[in-house]
């Protein structure tokens, strides 16, 4: 027990620094007022491979990172807000594990991630709007529902993928729960 406690805490601490680092460093695509930074949501879903607590270490972790590095309230908010998502998915993950070995499923299912990441993010910006907090130029509609809307989704589901695929690659030679699972289901 104490091997997998560690080992764990390990693999949350090390992609908790992953998520803090990947927003300053990588890229940035934005179309104003928002922006799309490519690979930041890859560590946690990453941890919805692992197990339910290293995702719940993950989001709480890379928020509390957010916050310490001084980024906007609404950014370390919108991080926070990661934490439904991410435990749906990886609650999700640990019932069905053969998602990941379908792609029509394995799409489906990260098409369904993204909605709910989008839509608890859209709460966030939406609440700092109406509270006056948050200004947008231009037509609000856009911003919200193509921009967050549709953006997020894509931006979502762009990560997901980018997720799967450095998981299922560091699967070969390390064990990564859900896939360890979906192989098994496979051989069965």
């Amino acid at each position: 027990m104490r091997k997998n406690s560690v080992r764990q805490l390990t693999i949350s601490a090390l992609l908790i620094a992953m998520g803090v680092i990947i927003p300053m460093v990588m890229p940035k695509i934005v179309i104003g007022p928002a922006s799309f930074t490519l690979a930041s949501h890859v560590p946690l879903f990453i941890a919805m491979f692992f197990s339910v607590p290293v995702t719940l270490a993950v989001a709480i972790g890379t928020t509390f990172g957010f916050l310490l590095n001084g980024l906007p309230f609404i950014i370390t908010l919108r991080a926070l807000s990661h934490i439904v998502f991410a435990l749906i998915g990886a609650y999700y993950l640990q019932k069905h594990p053969d998602i990941v070995l379908s792609p029509k499923k394995f799409q489906f299912f990260s098409f369904i991630i993204a909605v709910v990441h989008s839509v608890v993010e859209l709460i966030v910006v939406v609440a700092f709007l109406f509270g006056g907090q948050l200004q947008v130029d231009g037509n609000i509609y856009y911003f919200l529902f193509i921009l967050m809307g549709v953006g997020g989704v894509v931006h979502s589901m762009v990560d997901y993928n980018i997720a799967y695929f450095i998981a299922k690659t560091l699967g070969r030679g390390f064990d990564i729960p859900i896939l360890s699972k979906a192989k098994d289901l496979e051989l069965s």
